[in-house]
């Protein structure tokens, strides 16, 4: 990979944590190309500031219709680009639409150019040209050399602190440039209003509101220069009549208050050849002061490198958590990268001090846990959280606690559905968050208040106005007549009442529990038993015409159809196999989802998908099929499981610019990945129960918060032996094709005896 060195991992003592650079496993550039949608740029661990560069200049709108195009820039970065418009602060990981992008910086020298331009021709737009020749990325770091302007940019950062570092050429007309119009999935109206104070010749802050994916969306800054600046102005691109009586100043050059719709600032400066600017660039929710605070807190002094260390040291300590030894480094490539993108997000939502805005758009301080943002929860469920409980439980239990925040803060009283940035979107469906709440219970992950937790799951399945949950509830379905996607929604809203029922369980609420569990059932009401598919009911009872099992489209599902959205019961997988007839029924059912061919026109008006992320007719590229290469385990051929896991890991992922199949979804794609490698997978959170597979590691260690080490080993693993033959944990042959949650936290070994031949026996 260009600007990335690889370095040859070693193993000595597994039982032992090591001081091993595992940092440098990671290419941050895996992802960036087609439908990764993931950023190369500089940050730690969940943090805030994810400072990145932005390639394109799409917006989301031409002469009012949706610009297609813009959703190549999901993260803000394509590899295939060839300019830079400048660096942004805040970013998605690999989600399927998009915000942010905020408070961009660009330098610049010559000719001061405000427009960021629309093309590749010179002297466009303040855009430079840059070759991957020229760029490294790597955790918590990323260089770029900007060859239109001769400047060499450096990024690093803290959790709510970006650095940037940048070596001029010797000019007297040197700008950085502070572009408070740029946004990722802009819009004209997107900007609701900017207002920007220049404290003194160091010191500029201020704040933005926007309104897109997130419609009250305020952050502040806190932006300090290493070198006082010469002169300084704007530009004002919004229309307003009233000026009021501001129109007795020249607000253009040199006027230290700045404010408006669209603004777009810069800071001009003399330099000479090999002279380094540097700015430290603070966020907040709360307030400029929060972001001042968070600024001297994280990065009181001027030492770039220092910083850098940190943030890879900080890094280290993440990877740490497992170990791997792998074939092949292109494997270990891709398993460090996978990792590294499970801890992109959820990011930390709140400043220093713990205060943090809350959904009510008041703020509120955090009270023995950190606020984290960002829950892409109809991805991240599925087993990002799963993940989580098994290396991250006390994170995770923070995370569980912002959301019941999110609840208490909700005027809808409900938990996230997807939300970021103190702000509910409302994207995809279900309320996944009891998903979350339940595994986490299930996995001994309690140190938050269930009955608090249980209060808002029950709550939160019986807001009837949201996404066709009153017809649920009438109906025991979603009639399509009355909602779209209605086969979708029945299946998830079920699986929801399930891990509710496990809340409740848990809680000691038998009555409660009873009453979910039995609404869990309701995915029957949509199953055929003449088609054997899940199908879409009108509000009569009777089957929507005509049906087409492989139409994603009008069908009642959404980015799935009938054959891969309707497996779909995780909760309950064997009545699902008994309603398809039968175990052999159900497997041959599944043999024929991976080997028969799905025509492009079955989706392609679905942006989320493209050929690159199917198997026949098993779409990896999107979440509603994680779990179905593991469903032969509920079958007399798990074998087959471990052939189509290692399939899947070998022909999806890789250690290229385009090896991710799909979005990477706030580290979902990454998160199967992780699972799979090491051998089980969470089919169905809420249970503490993990479905076995196909090991792609030789070796791994997991390091437990609780002090334990699992020892996990694949014998005789290679290419060709992707069976397994054996599974013994601690000694034990193990019987079945599952393993259990608490039983790995004990810590030991668990190993696969790995063979070329399928097992046809079974466990």
């Amino acid at each position: 990979m260009i600007g990335f060195l690889v370095l040859q991992l070693h193993f000595t003592a597994y039982s032992q944590k090591t001081t091993i650079d595992l940092a440098s496993q990671v290419n941050p550039l895996i992802g960036t190309q087609n439908m990764g949608h993931t950023f190369p740029g500089a940050t730690v661990p969940f943090g805030m500031v994810q400072l990145s560069p932005e390639t394109g200049n799409e917006p989301m709108f031409i002469d009012g219709k949706y610009n297609k195009e813009v959703y190549r820039y999901c993260s803000g970065y394509q590899y295939d680009d060839s300019t830079i418009f400048g660096f942004s602060h805040t970013h998605f990981s690999g989600t399927g639409h998009s915000d942010l992008g905020d408070f961009l910086v660009m330098p610049t020298t010559g000719l001061l150019i405000l427009e960021p331009g629309e093309t590749n021709e010179s002297g466009g737009g303040y855009f430079s040209m840059f070759s991957h020749d020229n760029e490294t990325a790597m955790p918590g770091y990323y260089q770029v050399g900007l060859s239109t302007y001769g400047i060499n940019a450096e990024l690093t950062s803290t959790e709510r602190v970006g650095f940037h570092q940048y070596t001029f050429p010797q000019s007297d007309s040197a700008h950085i440039l502070l572009d408070f119009m740029a946004n990722i999935y802009n819009y004209d109206d997107k900007n609701v209003w900017t207002f920007v104070r220049v404290e003194n010749d160091t010191l500029i802050t201020g704040y933005r509101q926007t309104s897109g994916w997130a419609r009250t969306r305020t952050l502040y800054f806190a932006m300090v220069f290493s070198k006082p600046v010469e002169s300084y102005g704007h530009k004002k691109y919004d229309n307003s009549p009233y000026k009021g009586f501001w129109r007795k100043f020249d607000e253009t050059e040199n006027f230290p208050e700045m404010a408006g719709r669209k603004i777009r600032a810069y800071f001009n400066f003399k330099t000479e050849e090999g002279e380094k600017i540097q700015i430290k660039f603070a966020l907040s929710a709360v307030s400029t002061e929060g972001a001042l605070k968070n600024l001297k807190a994280e990065i009181p002094g001027w030492n770039f490198d220092q910083v850098k260390v940190q943030a890879r040291q900080k890094w280290n300590r993440q990877l740490d958590k497992i170990q791997v030894k792998t074939t092949t480094e292109a494997q270990r490539e891709t398993f460090y990268t996978a990792l590294y993108h499970t801890m992109l997000s959820p990011v930390v939502f709140e400043d220093v001090d713990g205060n943090y805005r809350g959904l009510d758009d008041n703020i509120h301080q955090s009270d023995g846990f950190t606020n984290y943002t960002i829950f892409s929860l109809w991805d991240t469920y599925r087993a990002l959280h799963p993940l989580f409980n098994l290396i991250e439980p006390s994170r995770n239990a923070d995370m569980i606690k912002s959301m019941l925040a999110h609840y208490d803060q909700s005027v809808h009283h409900m938990l996230p559905v997807w939300s970021h940035y103190a702000n509910e979107n409302w994207c995809m469906i279900g309320y996944h968050a009891v998903s979350v709440l339940a595994d986490a219970a299930a996995k001994g992950n309690t140190s938050f208040d269930m009955q608090h937790a249980l209060e808002a799951a029950k709550s939160t399945s019986q807001v009837a106005y949201f996404d066709g949950l009153g017809d649920y509830m009438k109906f025991g379905f979603v009639p399509e007549d009355k909602s779209a996607s209605s086969v979708s929604k029945t299946l998830e809203y079920a699986y929801d009442d399930w891990c509710i029922a496990q809340l409740a369980s848990f809680s000691g609420d038998s009555l409660m529990a009873s009453m979910y569990l039995k609404r869990s059932a309701n995915y029957n009401h949509v199953f055929n038993h003449t088609s054997r598919f899940m199908q879409p009911r009108l509000s009569d009872g009777s089957w929507k015409k005509p049906f087409d099992p492989l139409q994603t489209h009008d069908q009642g599902f959404i980015e799935g159809n009938a054959w891969n959205y309707g497996l779909y019961v995780p909760q309950q997988v064997d009545s699902l196999v008994s309603m398809m007839g039968g175990k052999a029924t159900f497997s041959t059912h599944l043999d024929s989802l991976f080997t028969m061919h799905l025509d492009d026109s079955y989706f392609e008006q679905t942006e989320d998908i493209t050929r690159d992320g199917i198997i026949g007719n098993y779409v990896h590229g999107n979440e509603p099929g994680h779990h179905i290469a593991y469903l032969y385990n509920w079958t007399n051929e798990p074998w087959k499981t471990q052939a189509r896991v290692r399939m899947i890991m070998e022909t999806m992922y890789g250690a290229a610019p385009d090896g991710l199949c799909g979005n990477d979804d706030a580290g979902q794609m990454s998160a199967w990945y992780i699972f799979s490698a090491l051998g089980f997978y969470p089919v169905c959170p809420g249970s503490a129960e993990y479905a076995l597979g196909s090991p792609l590691v030789k070796e791994a260690v997991i390091h437990f918060e609780n002090g334990n080490t699992l020892n996990i080993k694949a014998k005789h693993q290679s290419s060709e032996n992707v069976y397994v033959k054996e599974v013994y944990f601690n000694g034990m042959e193990l019987q079945s094709s599952f393993i259990n949650h608490f039983e790995l936290m004990k810590g030991g070994e668990l190993l696969f005896i790995m063979s070329p031949n399928p097992d046809y026996g079974g466990r």
